[in-house]
């Protein structure tokens, strides 16, 4: 692990995503308020942790098709609470000399980067403490293990409806990708309110109560993040219909709508 300054405090004193997540996906790195959160969330739609899932088997697929298709370089940002497989396991499975970049700025997830870090011996992986809205700290610690001279796959799993228009979110993902070479792709997945706008409008409601941002897009806005790249066939999609045949299905997804869409695009 890059040298990183000792962690801050972790704050218990009001739900953050990443853990409400882990609680969502049945994990144990979640405290009281987390769980409070998330059980307010069940109430208002039952199939919260389906859509956890069905996000994390976004990622699986994606990251399989990118590494089937020769991406060797992968910045993972917005890693969340480490949950097997790991990003840098399915790229390794099938290229064992990736090399995998995790970013997040919550102090849990830096206190649980060794369980990233057990790749294989010809890749790298590495862990990197910096938020996505200072992009030039993620760029920067990044390319200590990348090659910006060669493509990479930025990931932004469920990281970008945290970030809301006035934090400048579109700008920060065209940061990123600026310093990226031709090749690389984006790949990112978004919940949204098109399909449960009451149920989304309570969320957002009570997340922001609690302090946290909850800023939903509708598929233009989500579709915005990919102006300039060329968008991977099937396109815009809810995640559990991109590339279904990469994957198993996570069971109870097709029994509702899942409020979320998922794309990767190509930097020309």
């Amino acid at each position: 692990m890059t040298g990183q300054q000792p962690p801050p405090t972790i704050d218990t004193s009001r739900p953050h995503p990443a853990r409400m997540y882990d609680w969502y996906l049945g994990g144990k790195d979640n405290y009281p308020v987390d769980e409070a959160m998330g059980r307010q969330m069940l109430a208002l739609d039952p199939r919260v942790p389906v859509m956890a899932r069905v996000n994390r088997a976004f990622m699986h697929r994606t990251t399989r098709w990118l590494a089937e298709h020769g991406v060797r370089q992968f910045l993972d940002v917005g890693t969340g609470i480490p949950t097997e497989p790991n990003l840098h396991r399915i790229a390794q499975e099938i290229a064992p000399e990736a090399r995998v970049v995790y970013c997040d700025n919550d102090p849990i997830v830096l206190a649980h980067a060794a369980a990233l870090l057990k790749g294989t011996d010809e890749g790298v992986t590495e862990y990197l403490q910096a938020d996505v809205r200072d992009p030039d700290a993620v760029l920067a610690g990044a390319r200590a293990t990348l090659d910006f001279d060669r493509p990479v796959a930025l990931s932004l799993i469920a990281l970008l409806h945290f970030v809301s228009d006035e934090d400048g979110a579109h700008e920060l993902v065209g940061r990123l990708l600026s310093q990226l070479p031709s090749g690389s792709y984006l790949v990112a997945s978004h919940a949204t309110a098109d399909f449960t706008p009451e149920e989304s409008r309570a969320a957002t409601e009570k997340l922001k109560a609690a302090g946290v941002t909850l800023a939903l897009r509708s598929r233009e806005e989500f579709t915005r993040f990919f102006d300039g790249l060329e968008l991977v066939e099937p396109g815009v999609e809810v995640p559990h219909l991109w590339h279904p045949e990469l994957g198993d299905p996570v069971p109870g997804q097709d029994d509702g709508v899942i409020p979320g869409y998922g794309a990767v695009g190509r930097k020309p």
